[in-house]
């Protein structure tokens, strides 16, 4: 079982025509201070459960609490429970050492609405292993057991109230004369009717001495079940019992201690002064919880974003939100103003539409364009009761939850260039690629890509390139474009096929029979690659016989010279210069072998 902080603080929040009332019982048969050595406590105890008419039960927890360090399953009415929670304080006598007490606290609200006004008995609540063990509980009159149910309900007839219940487990005795709880989440819109409740335990009636309870340093009393030097005194406001020894269930009326506008309360608790006879006593108080009942009717709008959609390759967000009036005690009106912030600037204004019920709500989508001046890295705020300025124009319960903000990534297409690729000029500047080969160069993830000779066919999906691994250039250089698809959008990649011109490849011998095959001096790689060269062939006595380019190929006849010209050649080698007019290159010399 868990043990939770000890400091009461806010533990949960009822907005409605709510109202609460406590009942409860001690397991001490008397004051634990009026009989020295009194050391028994009862097997069970009851209550009577009484509801105002036409009350609805909203809520319903119940407590027990005693010496040690808790009994955390017990029994009401014939049903067993088990504490969700356990809170435990000590206090160190300089007799008996460490001296702990418990409560324990169990949400029933069903049991409650199931079993409705009835008597209610609590039993199996059992200290006596604790308190017989250590003998200090009951020699320093500090062995108590007890329970308290409370029941927040619902009544037409009530004005629209905010109840807070804070709770936990504080402690006040001769170590520690004074102790001040600060309830914050107090939200004062009108003080009429204000009431506060405590539930308190190991309080005596006739151990008071520097007993206060203040309030915003206002004395709290009720005379007569409450003096003002004896707030803990075993009492029960709801039934005026001062039979509740050692067990205190009691609340005040606070209108005039606090003021509208107030947002916290302070609470002071005092114990400890000199007695009749002339030497220090001090009772010991501790403190379970507190609850305050205000009369509050304001509405409380907070916002949640659901969902949000980005377009890609555009600044454009569709975001779907709700707004709420939970923990409200009024409607929050139609065309309440809401503001769309990114990264801090005001971009949208939109409104509610319908009057938001107590306890209701109201989902929308807007879309808005984020401006290029941000970031692509957006804080997305919705304010709620906003204007654009930070500026509201509706007055609610709380004023600093009205928000809700996500941060998100744009969805940019990005451009991003890539090493281009190069081929030899198979003629006319053109060559075969296999464009497939660049998917080395980025990360596909095994998402689909796709290849584009223009950017606005990539942005189309129009006019793909059906075979990337054989794709062949229509200009030089020519731009392509490679989209990989990601998970909501895409990247685009791009590169140039660029071509160059490669050394020609040279054969050593041709054949010019005209048997089709070889019949020409096929130099590969030099027509319509290296288109301004000059080729210029000599005999072996040095004589020029042949001046070719890219349109006169030689063909084994001459066209120089003036008995050979037009006649085929006779079988030999023969010599050649062969000038590439391209200044990447130098002039070729070398011989070719021609048989006939």
């Amino acid at each position: 079982m868990p043990i939770l902080g000890q400091d009461i603080t806010l533990f949960n929040q009822f907005n409605g025509q709510y109202d609460y009332l406590a009942i409860g019982n001690t397991l001490n048969e008397v004051e634990n201070n009026l009989v020295s050595g009194y050391c028994e406590t009862l097997s069970a105890s009851s209550a009577e459960l009484n509801l105002p008419e036409n009350a609805t039960i909203i809520s319903a927890y119940l407590y027990w609490a005693g010496s040690g360090n808790g009994d955390t399953e017990i029994t009401l009415n014939n049903t067993d429970f088990i504490a969700d929670n356990t809170y435990t304080v000590d206090y160190f006598d300089q007799n008996y050492g460490t001296l702990t007490y418990f409560s324990c606290y169990k949400e029933i609200t069903d049991f409650i609405i199931n079993n409705g006004e009835i008597t209610y008995e609590l039993s199996n609540l059992d200290i006596t292993q604790t308190i017989t063990q250590n003998p200090g509980y009951c020699n320093n009159s500090t062995n108590f057991s007890g329970w308290c149910i409370y029941v927040i309900y619902e009544d037409a007839a009530l004005p629209l109230n905010q109840i807070n219940l804070f709770q936990g487990l504080e402690i006040i005795n001769r170590n520690q004369q004074e102790k001040t709880i600060t309830l914050e989440n107090i939200n004062v819109l009108d003080n009429e009717g204000a009431k506060i409740g405590f539930l308190t335990w190991e309080g005596d009636a006739n151990l008071n001495y520097g007993e206060s309870l203040f309030i915003n340093n206002n004395l709290l009393s009720n005379p007569p079940l409450n003096p003002a030097d004896n707030a803990f005194n075993g009492t029960n406001s709801f039934t005026n019992s001062n039979e509740l020894y050692n067990c205190d269930i009691d609340y005040y009326n606070i209108q005039n201690y606090i003021a509208i506008g107030d947002e916290t309360v302070d609470i002071k608790l005092t114990t400890g002064a000199i007695n009749e006879f002339g030497t220090f006593s001090a009772d010991l108080i501790i403190i379970n919880n507190i609850i305050t009942v205000l009369n509050s009717q304001l509405p409380d709008a907070t916002v949640n974003i659901n969902n949000y959609e980005l377009e890609c390759g555009n600044r454009n967000i569709s975001v779907d939100f709700t707004v709420f009036n939970n923990n409200s005690t009024d409607i929050l009106p139609e065309n309440t103003p809401i503001a769309v912030y990114a990264n801090n600037t005001f971009i949208h204004a939109t409104q509610t539409n319908t009057v938001i019920d107590i306890g209701e709500s109201e989902t929308q989508t807007i879309n808005f364009n984020v401006p290029e001046e941000l970031s692509d890295s957006i804080n997305i705020q919705i304010v709620v009761d906003d204007i654009g300025n930070g500026t509201g124009i509706i007055t609610e319960l709380n004023e600093a939850n009205n928000s809700y903000e996500i941060n998100l990534e744009l969805l940019t297409i990005t451009n991003t260039p890539i090493d281009n690729l190069e081929a030899c000029d198979e003629g006319f500047n053109q060559a075969f690629f296999d464009l497939t080969s660049q998917l080395s160069l980025v990360e596909t993830n095994g998402l689909d890509y796709s290849f584009y000779t223009t950017l606005e066919d990539l942005q189309n999906d129009t006019l793909e390139i059906i075979n990337p691994s054989n794709f062949q250039n229509t200009t030089s250089p020519q731009t392509i474009y490679l989209k990989v698809n990601t998970e909501n959008c895409y990247k685009i990649f791009n590169f140039s096929l660029n071509i160059k011109n490669c050394p020609p490849t040279i054969p050593e011998i041709f054949t010019p029979n005209n048997d089709g095959y070889n019949d020409w001096f096929n130099i590969q790689g030099l027509y319509n690659i290296f288109e301004n060269h000059k080729l210029l062939i000599y005999n072996r006595y040095g004589t020029l016989i042949f001046e070719g380019n890219n349109d006169i190929k030689w063909d084994g006849k001459a066209n120089k010279g003036i008995n050979n010209r037009g006649k085929l050649l006779p079988t030999g080698t023969y010599f050649y210069v062969l000038y590439l007019n391209d200044r990447n290159f130098d002039n070729i010399v070398g011989w070719v072998y021609l048989n006939r």
